[in-house]
């Protein structure tokens, strides 16, 4: 069976998870945007960290064959944006995820609910 672009957008959060990422949010673009089906939003402690997400995304991504279209902001790793075409994803520090509020802009998008994390697992 053929993975869906939502199945792609949940590969992706559950390599955010598998990094600690922070608050890790799926949001339903398609009935609002072209662009992307799907946006996964989340965040790190620091830019370490930014891009240690980013590169489990990546490997999550490459396991399953799906390839990176393009890749933007990891030498600042304030703001990584990784283009699956179907999915973007979305690793920013706190401040700049604040600052720019995706969430918010995109307040029309449904969230879909990944079921991320180890039951029992706490920070």
């Amino acid at each position: 069976m053929e993975e869906s672009s939502q199945d792609h957008a949940l590969i992706a959060a559950e390599g955010a998870d598998k990094a600690r990422a922070l608050d890790i949010v799926i949001l339903d673009m398609r009935a609002l945007t072209a662009v992307c089906d799907y946006f996964v939003i989340c965040h790190g402690r620091s830019p370490i960290h930014i891009r240690s997400v980013a590169d489990e995304i990546e490997e999550a991504m490459e396991q399953r064959q799906l390839a990176r279209h393009h890749r933007e902001g990891r030498a600042q790793a304030t703001w990584i944006v990784l283009d699956y075409i179907d999915v973007v994803v979305h690793v920013f520090t706190e401040e700049t995820r604040n600052f720019y509020a995706l969430e918010r802009l995109w307040g029309d998008a449904p969230r879909i609910r990944a079921g991320l994390g180890v039951p029992g697992d706490s920070e």
